[in-house]
């Protein structure tokens, strides 16, 4: 299985970042989170400074399945405006290959007209942003290759749509039980 990303910003909301990174890895999933500043030093919107795996301009995303963007202040609006990162999302979306965002971040997949007549979902009050999206409300959402959470509430369940559309519904129920996870 290739590479999933996990994007990294300072203000990025940690719950969003490390319970993905932590339940695809208890999946069997290779993750690497994927620094944006420039530094491994990324630093949370909650002051909690993580190291991450590689900087962007060290990435090949050839070995790549799928990107995830945290959500966050200051984080997400750092990930719209990182070009490096909008050209890769489109470039995955175009491809067919997986995108997923969380909380305030399918905002960017808004801006990039990716949520367009999809069902989608984010933080309570970014609905607008997301840009032609048909907005539920719901802790996750699937439509085809983009998947969308609500917020760090919801992160287990955001996380575990991953797991689900990457290794199958089973392997999302084991994770589901094996961390005694209830709806």
């Amino acid at each position: 299985m290739k590479n999933i990303a996990v994007f990294l910003a300072d203000g990025f909301e940690e719950i969003e970042g490390l319970t993905v990174v932590d339940v695809l890895r208890r999946a069997g999933l290779p993750v690497k989170t994927v620094s944006i500043m420039g530094r491994r030093e990324v630093t949370g919107s909650h002051q909690i400074t993580v190291l991450a795996d590689v900087l962007f301009e060290e990435i090949s995303f050839e070995e790549t399945a799928a990107l995830v963007l945290p959500g966050g202040m200051p984080g997400t609006l750092n990930l719209g405006a990182h070009s490096g990162v909008t050209e890769t999302v489109s470039r995955f979306y175009q491809e067919g290959k997986m995108v997923a965002a969380i909380c305030a971040a399918p905002s960017v997949l808004g801006q990039l007209g990716i949520l367009k007549g999809r069902r989608a979902t984010c933080y309570p009050g970014f609905e607008e942003k997301m840009t032609g999206a048909v907005a539920t409300g719901a802790k996750a959402e699937v439509s085809d290759n983009v998947i969308t959470g609500k917020g760090m509430g919801a992160a287990i369940p955001f996380a575990l749509a991953l797991v689900g559309q990457l290794l199958g519904e089973e392997k999302a129920r084991e994770v589901k039980e094996a961390i005694v996870y209830e709806d």
